[in-house]
């Protein structure tokens, strides 16, 4: 066994090995999503799965002008696309949890229609659903909850 271990060809798998193993733990790491309509997309994928709900009030519904897409060639989400008018819809929203007040919004695009915006309005309850490691991030809804019915 001393032998086998002190031979250079043992040395230089051991090598190759550990460099293998170190290159695919940084592919992992680095293959998170770069686009900011997939990372929403995950973050409301999680919320869904691990939130607490709270009751919450609406704030405002605002547009705001949308932005041209980042990469143009590329395919873009449900969620991503632009209202017909050209615009992003944004839902400000706030809850309490433990004492402590938290005011935010969602970017509803994609979501108007079955957000009902036309029959939201400020001072509105509407159910929140948070993260409880971190309730501050949150939603009101996703693609397969609503916050707003």
């Amino acid at each position: 066994m001393r032998i086998l271990l002190a031979h250079p060809l043992v040395s230089v798998l051991g090598g190759a090995a550990a460099l293998l193993l170190a290159a695919a733990a940084l592919w992992w790491w680095r293959r998170r999503p770069r686009d900011p309509e997939e990372m929403e997309r995950r973050r409301r994928e999680y919320l869904s799965r691990v939130g607490r709900i709270v009751e919450g009030e609406i704030l405002e519904i605002r547009e705001s002008p949308g932005l041209a897409p980042v990469s143009p060639g590329r395919p873009s989400a449900a969620h991503g696309s632009l209202a017909p008018n050209g615009k992003r819809s944004l839902v400000c929203y706030t809850y309490a949890i433990s004492g402590v007040t938290y005011e935010t919004a969602q970017d509803v695009t994609g979501f108007e229609e079955r957000a009902c915006l036309d029959r939201l309005i400020s001072g509105q309850p509407a159910s929140v659903k948070y993260d409880p490691q971190s309730p501050g991030n949150s939603m009101l809804i996703a693609e397969d909850w609503s916050g707003l019915d």
